[in-house]
């Protein structure tokens, strides 16, 4: 089992790190050459900036019951028909139950917004959604380490 993440502007790339740590799992950070992230722990890859560079490197790279953490739905996508687990910033775990939800809204927002109906604008982050994702994460490398809570 590995993490990776989708580190590119990504709220809990430390978070992440620090569980990887405690747990002895490794972990990958994938980021383009215009984000500088540093890390002794953490695997730092690369990529460009094309459009998603980051994405195809993790879907290429990751293997079953690998760990992924994103805010792409699309690269949930990918996630799941490898048999891995994307679980997003607020540390929702994207399943099949509810991704066809999320990519629908994601095709509809991009319509809007290609419309000039819609235009989205970034949410202030929660204080507490950090805390989730903590928490999200760490039940699910209990889980998948088959460790006891």
């Amino acid at each position: 089992m590995r993490i990776f993440v989708d580190a590119d502007g990504c709220p809990v790339v430390q978070v992440a790190i620090r569980l990887a740590k405690e747990f002895n799992v490794p972990i990958t950070l994938v980021k383009n050459y215009a984000h500088v992230l540093n890390d002794d722990y953490a695997e730092i890859i690369t990529v460009d900036t094309t459009a998603d560079s980051a994405d195809y490197y993790i879907a290429n790279h990751l293997s079953k019951g690998d760990i992924v953490v994103t805010q792409d739905n699309g690269l949930a996508a990918m996630c799941l028909s490898r048999q891995a687990i994307p679980v997003n910033q607020n540390g929702l775990v994207i399943d099949d139950s509810n991704l066809i939800t999320m990519l629908s809204g994601r095709h509809l927002h991009r319509e809007l917004r290609s419309q000039g109906i819609y235009t989205s604008k970034a949410k202030k982050r929660k204080k507490g959604s950090d805390r989730a994702f903590e928490e999200s994460l760490r039940k699910l490398l209990l889980e998948v380490s088959g460790s006891e809570a």
